[in-house]
């Protein structure tokens, strides 16, 4: 079973809807013991990182979702659900993140010729072989819409980079932890092939 947390802060359920046009069954629960139980687990999150992070902590959220992770199990972050992976963000102050990805969330700089927010279709540039990203053609585009981005400390974890104002990190994997800054619930057929993907490790 696919669990996605709900914290107040997700699309959830355009998230579940894209499983279900996959097939799979997609629970969404914001009840600690439901997060421990899932053997699949995704953390999706539109808005502030502050607000995010402080609802994961009051609904006592996170311990079940570490533990998810150190057991090995499949996660999967989505936009904001991949920036509460790390240590600390600098949106509209110095918040602490989840600790899980060492690294900072920074915003995009002002060069006067892009719009910030990012937001619309952009392409990656894979780092490598990624289980994920198996069947999806180079160039395929991807839906974003964010100002902020994650410095990984440890390059390795980049699975994926996007362009958009300078290169960054639009990807990351290690071992059954995934996470995208692009929406794959919005990216029609390559976010639902990389959705796939995941339901099916």
């Amino acid at each position: 079973m696919i669990t996605i947390v709900d914290y107040g802060m997700g699309n959830l359920r355009s998230v579940q809807k894209a499983f279900e046009k996959l097939g799979e069954s997609a629970a969404i629960t914001a009840d600690s013991a439901g997060i421990a139980r899932a053997e699949k687990l995704i953390l999706p999150g539109v808005g502030a990182f502050r607000d995010a992070v402080g609802e994961l902590r009051k609904q006592d959220l996170v311990a079940p979702i570490l533990d998810h992770v150190a057991a090995g199990k499949p996660f999967l972050g989505i936009c904001l659900g991949l920036q509460l992976l790390f240590d600390v963000s600098y949106e509209d102050g110095r918040w602490e993140g989840l600790g899980l990805i060492s690294g900072e969330v920074v915003r995009f700089p002002d060069n006067g010729e892009l719009k910030i927010p990012h937001m619309g279709w952009n392409t990656l540039e894979a780092a490598g072989p990624n289980p994920l990203l198996e069947g999806i053609p180079a160039g395929a585009h991807f839906y974003f819409v964010h100002s902020y981005y994650v410095t990984p400390e440890d390059a390795s974890v980049t699975a994926a980079s996007t362009d958009y104002a300078c290169r960054f990190t639009s990807m990351i994997a290690r071992g059954h932890l995934f996470a995208t800054q692009f929406h794959p619930e919005k990216s029609q057929r390559a976010g639902l092939k990389l959705l796939s993907n995941f339901a099916a490790l």
